[in-house]
């Protein structure tokens, strides 16, 4: 009977506009960055094997391409930390859905 019970909750949640709201920012931003991520990942080793536009120096003897892979480092970290300040704010509207549901429970409940 309580696994019923909290597949309606569950139900009742998934349906509700507050919860699509909170899939659709995610969405918004987690696909486009996702699609960054893996294109300037992928770019490095498609243009070193088919061009040699990245085998050009930069600095001195350093080439494009040492530069190119020293840039994933830091885009790595950079979508990293926007990720971390992004998910404080699903976070803080995943407890404002917990907190409707509750509230929503209590009032059926009493």
């Amino acid at each position: 009977m309580k696994e019923q019970h909290n597949h309606n909750r569950y139900s009742e949640i998934v349906r509700s506009e507050s919860f699509q709201k909170l899939l659709a920012k995610k969405k918004r931003f987690i696909l486009p960055m996702s699609i960054f991520f893996l294109v300037f990942y992928f770019v490095l080793p498609i243009m070193t094997s088919y061009t040699k536009v990245l085998n050009e120096p930069a600095i001195g003897s350093i080439t494009w391409a040492w530069l190119f892979a020293f840039a994933q480092f830091i885009m790595t970290w950079v979508l990293c930390s926007l990720y971390s300040r992004k998910a404080a704010e699903f976070d803080a509207l995943s407890d404002r859905i917990k907190a409707e549901t509750e509230t929503a429970n209590q009032r059926k409940a009493g």
